[in-house]
């Protein structure tokens, strides 16, 4: 048993830098290994260290000692981990007897340095390996010179049978040795009681070493025979090699996730069980949990394909074992959600969750495609977050949800977002029956030419009225749909009912166009422009009465695949019209680069215009800049008769705002347009028309 590294995907508990005590532990057994080595190469009778008839078995079995530690047994451990069970150690209690302790322990030390070469281990593991089996290997000659009766650095005195229940003790003393020395580093490091640490241990160990040890204390036995009854040995212990590769094939299947070999969310409960009980009275470090989600995943499956998808995990598992922390452990709960298991407060998860977001922010390369795949993180740890195990992945959930929900990517859990996260659950299972019972309606806001006063469109709001709740405000209930999927059904509503109602209006005489709001999930779906186009179709809605409405974030969200989408809506003659414009990033980026036909200016800069001085000149140059790239400017916000008198003498403007227009049911906007085309006419002005 070595002190090795972390398997892919999970961590050790060797935390840096180590504790003074821990460090103190490792001199120890470093300075006993080495004096040990040391004081035996100085006192042992040189002349005398190989039996000569027993060269050849001897040389046999250093070789299969050294073989036996560089391709040891895999095993997997409880919290799944892959351990490793040396087979060099039936060869090197045999060479005690048969060639001596010094050949025995120099062959040991060998065969540790080369294997921690080939692994390439860190050079101060491998110090302390070489030095405590040293020290195993010692132990085990000691007792065996004991109990046989024969020299500890004398000439071999090769075994026999009376010899055999001597050298099976000392192979129990050396591997437990072997046992209690790496135990102790592995419970000072994680803070387990060594005493656990030996019983995690003791179920995957003990019944292999008993085999391997039988098997040395045979060949000690046969080898006065000869190489050719020592040969004979190497099917059982190949035999152990098959059993317990399958065994550990198996145990990892179980315990890992076969698509990204992280491990499953049975070990995730695992080690922060493991890590709440090696907390103990240390009340503020932790464990930690991060949890992960990656946003919008459902839209690369369902455009590029599930092999694309499942790259895309591949890619993202293979990025957050590189940036977590060798303490850490990453799991894969299923779907596009990961954890990671954090050994520190809840300031260093925190910390870990921004890694892990920032090894995201450069594009994955999957078929000669750049994806850019982001992901929202909650965060939770011990003791203020919960006591155990169920605590910690509830409340990490709840932080996760808050992350998605507010568009935060990291949140930390705080208890009132346990009490919102109930209600909007609520919400959101109401919003699903509200879709098939008829609560959800739409209300229309005009658009105003403000030059002629004449209505030139209007926008398709949603409305729901819940029976217990009265009306629900858009901005409650929106969020929701978006981070739910709910958001597609929920457009395909709004548009089904708006392009019908277009259709009503159309017949009656009124011609104008009609802005339907998009969201972020929207422009990653290509499946949408062929939606619109059906739409329209069945209504005998031409595709220029029908403008649809994106933020500026929405569209630097994916910037690439907006584009690709925005093109193919304008293509079927569907106007694209920028929300909100002025709240977002890069505007002027985007006004070259994407083609739109409509800008909306946010109503902070239209309502105050009369007031405020800066805003004006924002909103003055905005007109001039739009208007210039023969772009149609809708001004929202207005609230009053003084700022239409503002912006008509800024330019060709549309208004919106309560000032000009309530949104109101179609019935009433009905009324509204018969009221007014009777008074243009009379005035010899132009009607509604666009």
């Amino acid at each position: 048993m070595t002190l090795d590294g972390p398997d892919s995907g999970a961590g050790t508990h060797v935390p840096a830098p180590p504790s003074s005590r821990l460090t103190a532990y490792i001199i120890a057994v470093c300075v006993l290994g080495y004096a040990g080595v040391l004081t035996m190469l100085v006192a042992t009778p040189w002349t005398h260290a190989v039996h000569a008839g027993a060269v050849w078995p001897t040389v046999f079995l250093v070789v299969a000692a050294i073989t036996g530690e560089v391709k040891p047994i895999r095993l997997l451990h409880g919290a799944g981990d892959a351990r490793t069970l040396s087979t060099s150690a039936p060869f090197v209690l045999a060479l005690v007897p048969v060639a001596g302790v010094v050949v025995a322990v120099l062959t040991q030390v060998a065969a540790s340095l080369l294997d921690d070469a080939v692994h390439r281990r860190d050079p101060r593991k491998s110090i302390f390996n070489t030095a405590q089996y040293a020290v195993s290997v010692l132990v085990a000659a000691v007792v065996y010179a004991a109990l046989s009766g024969t020299a500890l650095l004398g000439a071999p005195d090769p075994a026999h049978p009376a010899h055999i229940p001597s050298l099976l003790a000392a192979g129990l003393c050396m591997i437990g040795t072997n046992w209690v020395l790496v135990a102790g580093v592995i419970s000072l490091s994680s803070g387990l009681p060594i005493g656990r640490v030996l019983r995690e241990d003791l179920r995957d160990f003990l019944l292999m070493n008993m085999v391997l040890l039988c098997v040395g204390g045979v060949a000690a036995d046969v080898a006065a025979d000869g190489v050719a009854a020592l040969v004979l040995l190497g099917a059982p212990v190949v035999a152990a090699h098959m059993f317990a590769a399958a065994a550990a094939r198996h145990a990892h299947d179980a315990t890992h996730d076969s698509l990204t070999g992280l491990r499953n969310r049975g070990q995730l409960y695992y080690e922060l069980d493991r890590a709440l009980e090696a907390r103990g009275a240390v009340v503020a470090k932790g464990p930690g949990l991060v949890l992960l989600d990656l946003d919008h995943f459902k839209d690369f499956n369902d455009t590029l394909g599930h092999p694309v998808g499942d790259e895309i995990l591949r890619q993202v598992a293979a990025r957050l074992v590189d940036v977590a922390p060798e303490s850490a452990s990453v799991h894969r709960l299923g779907g596009d959600e990961f954890a990671v298991a954090v050994h520190g407060s809840v300031v260093e998860a925190r910390q870990v969750a921004a890694d892990l977001l920032a090894a995201l922010d450069k594009p994955l390369r999957i078929d000669g495609l750049e994806l850019l795949v982001r992901a929202s993180a909650g965060v939770a740890a011990a003791p203020v977050h919960g006591d155990d195990s169920e605590a910690l992945m509830k409340n990490a959930d709840i932080a996760l949800y808050h992350a998605k929900l507010e568009r935060d990517r990291i949140s930390t859990f705080s208890p009132e977002f346990d009490i919102n996260t109930v209600e909007r659950l609520r919400l959101l299972a109401d919003l699903r029956g509200a879709l098939d019972s008829g609560q959800l309606h739409l209300v229309y806001q005009p658009q105003v030419a403000l030059a002629e006063g004449r209505v030139v469109g209007v926008e398709a709001l949603i409305r729901w009225r819940h029976p217990e709740r009265g009306l629900v405000r858009a901005d409650e209930f929106i969020p929701l749909a978006e981070n739910s999927g709910l958001i597609f059904p929920l457009t395909a509503f709004v548009l089904e009912e708006s392009l019908a109602q277009v259709a009503r209006w159309r017949a009656a005489g009124h011609d104008f166009r009609i802005a339907v709001n998009l969201s972020a999930r929207h422009l990653s779906d290509q499946g949408l422009p062929q939606q619109v186009a059906l739409v329209l179709a069945r209504h005998g809605v031409p595709a220029s009465s029908l403008v649809l409405e994106v933020t500026e974030t929405a569209i630097l969200s994916d910037p690439a695949r907006a584009d690709l989408v925005l093109r193919a809506l304008r293509h079927l003659g569907v106007s694209i019209a920028i929300d909100d414009y002025g709240t977002g990033n890069a505007s002027l980026s985007y006004l070259k680069r994407l083609e739109i036909d409509e800008l909306k200016i946010d109503r902070s800069f239209v309502s105050n215009i009369g007031a405020d001085h800066h805003d004006l000149i924002i909103v003055r140059s905005t007109i001039a800049l739009a208007l210039e790239l023969d772009l149609r400017v809708v001004a929202e916000g207005i609230e009053d008769a003084a700022t239409v008198d503002e912006l008509r003498g800024l330019g060709e403007v549309i208004g919106q705002g309560y000032h000009l227009g309530m949104p109101v049911v179609a019935a009433e906007l009905d009324a509204y347009l018969a009221a007014v085309a009777p008074a243009r006419a009379d005035a010899g002005g132009p009607g509604e028309g666009a």
